[in-house]
C-alpha cells in the first residue's frame, strides 16, 4: 500500500490527457486511426470489474495523472463502497487523509485547509481554470470523471491513445507543442506522451509496461464514470428473468381466458 501514497513530480507529466477531445490549438483535418481493440472483464451482460486491475488504474492515476487532471464528480469513499469496493474502509480514510480540501468559512469568516475525508471528492490539482491554463500553455486540463463515458468506444479509445504515440510520417507537418497520435482526430495533439515503462512501482509486483499501465489507466476510468455498472448488469439480469417468467404466465392465462371463446361458449 506504500506505493499508493508516492506523489509524482509535475515534471513526469504534462498532463494526462490534454486534448482527449479539447485540443488547445488547431489540427489537420482527417479521421482518427480506429480503435484498437481490448477484451475487457467487465464487457457483456456478465462482466465484472477486476479489481485488482482498478486498484492499479488508480496508483497510475494518483501517481501520474492527478498532476494535472481532476476527479471532480468522484467521493473517495466511493473507493470503498460495498458490492466491490476497491480498499477498505481504513485504507479509504489514509487515501482521503492524503490529500488537502479547502473548507470554512471558520468562526472569523476565513476559509481554512484540512485534511479530506471519504465523503470529500478528489481535489483538483489547480486552484481554478486560469491557473491551470496557465501551468498548460493554455490549455485547461479536462476533468476525467467521467472521460471513459463521453468518449465513444470510451475505454478502448482511451488505451489506444495512450499507447498511441509514433513519429510522426515525413508527411505529417506538426504544429509547434504538438505530438502525433492517430488515434486522436486529426493525428495531432496537445498532449506529450504520458505513460513511460516504470513509471510506477505496482505493490502488487505486475511489470509496469506502457501496455499494462494504459490498460488498467483506462478500466479505473470506466469505473469512476460507472462505479455501479456491475450493480446495474446484476438489477437488469433480474428484471430480466421476472419478464420472462410473467410472459409465460401470462401467455397460459390468456389462453385460458379465451378458450370458451375459442369453444363457441359463453365466457
Amino acid at each position: 500500500m506504500k506505493s499508493l501514497f508516492k506523489v509524482a513530480s509535475p515534471a513526469l507529466v504534462v498532463g494526462l490527457m490534454l486534448g482527449l477531445g479539447l485540443s488547445a490549438t488547431a489540427q489537420a483535418a482527417g479521421p482518427a486511426t480506429p480503435n484498437k481493440k481490448v477484451e475487457w472483464s467487465f464487457e457483456g451482460p456478465f462482466g465484472k470489474f477486476d479489481q485488482a486491475q482498478l486498484q492499479r488504474g488508480f496508483q497510475v492515476y494518483k501517481e501520474v495523472c492527478a498532476a494535472c487532471h481532476s476527479l471532480h464528480l468522484v467521493a473517495f469513499r466511493t473507493l470503498g463502497d460495498k458490492g466491490g469496493p476497491l480498499f477498505s474502509e481504513a485504507e479509504v480514510k489514509a487515501i482521503a487523509a492524503a490529500y488537502e480540501v479547502q473548507d470554512g468559512p471558520d468562526q472569523d469568516g476565513e476559509m481554512f485547509a484540512r485534511p479530506a475525508r471519504p465523503s470529500d471528492k478528489f481535489p483538483g490539482p489547480y486552484a481554478n481554470e486560469q491557473q491551470g491554463r496557465a501551468a498548460n500553455n493554455g490549455a485547461y486540463p479536462p476533468d476525467l470523471s467521467l472521460i471513459a463515458k463521453a468518449r465513444a468506444d470510451g475505454p478502448n479509445y482511451l488505451y489506444s491513445l495512450l499507447t498511441g504515440y509514433y513519429e510522426a510520417p515525413a508527411d505529417v507537418h506538426l504544429n509547434p507543442g504538438m505530438s502525433y497520435n492517430p488515434y486522436f482526430p486529426g493525428g495531432q495533439i496537445a498532449m506529450p506522451q504520458p505513460i513511460s515503462d516504470d513509471q510506477v512501482t505496482y505493490a502488487d509486483g505486475t511489470p509496469a509496461t506502457v501496455d499494462q499501465m494504459s490498460k488498467d489507466l483506462a478500466a479505473f476510468l470506466m469505473w469512476t464514470a460507472e462505479p455501479k455498472l456491475e450493480e446495474r448488469k446484476s438489477l437488469g439480469f433480474s428484471v430480466m428473468i421476472f419478464l420472462a417468467i410473467m410472459t409465460v404466465l401470462f401467455y397460459f392465462a390468456n389462453k385460458r381466458v379465451w378458450a370458451p371463446v375459442k369453444r363457441g361458449e359463453d365466457i
